[in-house]
């Protein structure tokens, strides 16, 4: 029988896990590189970038177009990990709370 109680129980804990899985999206970090390591990003599990290192060999006027595109790659790079990264966390958070349901993709509450 149906236990529409206990269901509404477990309800509120997957929104309790996946509330912590968002909050702690801000302490997943991911690195992306570019040009043979001569630009790094990191950015956090909500895809925010926090620190651009840049090779001073790179950092001449005539070389600024180039540099702008290496900087867009090594992002781009990390967004991409840090995705990997959060769908990961959430996996872990729900983990034995929601049925593995084929086509049931519950990344987008990641923030």
């Amino acid at each position: 029988m149906f236990d529409m109680m206990k269901m509404m129980g477990k309800m509120k804990e997957v929104q309790a896990r996946i509330k912590e899985a968002q909050d702690s999206l801000d302490k997943i970090t991911a690195q992306g590189e570019s040009g043979g390591g001569m630009v790094k990003v990191t950015v956090n599990g909500k895809r925010k970038l926090l620190a651009v290192d840049i090779d001073p060999s790179l950092l001449k006027a005539e070389d600024k177009i180039i540099v702008q595109d290496l900087v867009v790659a090594a992002v781009n790079k990390a967004s991409e990990e840090a995705e990997v990264l959060a769908k990961e966390e959430l996996r872990k958070s729900t983990e034995g709370l929601i049925p593995n349901i084929p086509g049931m993709d519950l990344s987008g509450m990641m923030g």
